[in-house]
């Protein structure tokens, strides 16, 4: 087995912490432009002047104006009053603002980290896409208000949960990267629970997708029972509708009971995993990741028995996203068995430590470096440490 040198420098770590923070605040507020009907306040995309809100009594009469010219307006808001207007605009402005500010947040450091050679040529290109796919991600949000500025009263669920899974891809790849510079991941060390742990991440990622068909089609608000809906575990009006199978992500009984499921599901796989990981390193892990998962299934019940008032609906959003959080570090931790031990030395690019290792087994020790990537060879620089019993 080979394994990474550690080279993280502490300040691109944080940094990549910090992002992932704006963008996680970044995801309850659209959430919150959800809820409260906000999205389609701003009906046009301007990403450089647009970041200045009206200024003045004009200004903000001429993009009411406008705001008057969809649908959502004579169908929904008939009536509205400037004042009322505002309450909406300044939420999606928010959201909007909060992608500018994480787009220069993220490139500014990016290109100082890179001119002092504090990241090396491969990280430097991945970060360089994760910034290419938030401009992307700009562009999707766009794509996804503008299907509701014509025909609809309100944002295509599909764009939507596009939206959002892009979104959250964006969170994944930080935190992974993150994660990669404070623990190297060995060569060839998977934990033999690793299916498992990534199968439950990508559980975790379906049931936030499903989650966004909820929001967009407003489906929190009806069927506010549980375990029941309407008397029935299954309700009466799901997969029934003229769509056929698209009826599975456009009837708010369907998008709701499908959610419902998904949240049986990886409580069931959650609790399954713990039991599995016991007596292993990734047992803490595993049992963060349940609780996590145990909180947010109690939070989604109190959330639909409400109502989805706006104070449940985001906490229920951002519990979600510790969860997801939590399950990454669990599957992080599975594709190796790698620990970080205190080290005296410490060179220029920022924090090093000893490195030590075990097998998928959890109890074999290892000596860290034992060998380059490709050949197995002896690494000259490498030093060695006995793995701390498991």
């Amino acid at each position: 087995m080979t394994t990474v040198p550690v080279k993280s420098d502490r300040a691109v770590v944080l940094w990549l912490f910090a992002m992932c923070a704006l963008l996680a605040l970044m995801i309850v507020v659209g959430g919150a432009t959800r809820l409260t009907d906000s999205g389609l306040s701003i009906v046009e995309w301007r990403p450089v002047t647009g970041a200045i809100p009206p200024l003045s009594e004009a200004g903000w009469l001429g993009e009411f104006e406008k705001y008057k010219t969809i649908p959502e307006y004579h169908q929904v808001n008939l009536g509205m009053s400037l004042a009322e207007f505002k309450a909406i605009y300044w939420w999606e402005w928010g959201h909007r603002f909060l992608g500018r500010l994480i787009g220069i947040a993220f490139l500014l450091p990016l290109i100082f980290f890179a001119v002092a050679r504090r990241i090396d040529r491969p990280l430097g290109l991945k970060l360089f896409g994760l910034f290419v796919l938030g401009g992307l991600q700009g562009a999707l949000g766009w794509w996804m208000v503008s299907s509701g500025l014509s025909e609809r009263v309100d944002v295509s669920q599909y764009r939507l949960a596009a939206h959002l899974g892009l979104a959250l891809l964006l969170f994944a790849a930080m935190i992974w990267i993150a994660l990669d510079l404070l623990a190297p991941r060995a060569m060839a060390a998977r934990h033999r629970l690793a299916p498992i742990a990534i199968a439950l991440l990508a559980g975790v990622y379906a049931q936030m997708i499903l989650g966004a068909f909820v929001a967009g089609l407003r489906a929190g608000r009806v069927y506010n029972t549980w375990p029941l809906m309407e008397g029935r575990f299954i309700p009466a009006a799901y997969f029934t509708g003229a769509p056929g199978f698209a009826d599975l992500f456009e009837s708010m009984a369907a998008v709701q009971f499908n959610h419902r499921l998904g949240a049986y599901a990886l409580f069931a796989a959650a609790l399954a995993m713990m039991i599995a990981a016991r007596k292993t390193a990734l047992y803490p892990r595993a049992r963060m990741v349940f609780a996590a998962v145990a909180l947010q299934a109690a939070l989604g019940v109190w959330t639909v028995v409400a109502g989805t008032p706006l104070a449940l609906g985001l906490a229920h959003q951002a519990m979600a996203l510790i969860v997801f959080g939590a399950s990454l570090y669990l599957a992080h931790g599975s594709m190796s068995s790698i620990e970080i031990t205190p080290s005296s030395s410490a060179g220029p690019s920022g924090a090093r430590g000893s490195m030590t290792a075990a097998t998928g087994s959890d109890s074999a020790p290892m000596t860290p470096f034992q060998g380059t990537r490709r050949t197995g060879a002896p690494s000259p620089a490498a030093t060695t440490a006995s793995a701390p019993p498991r």
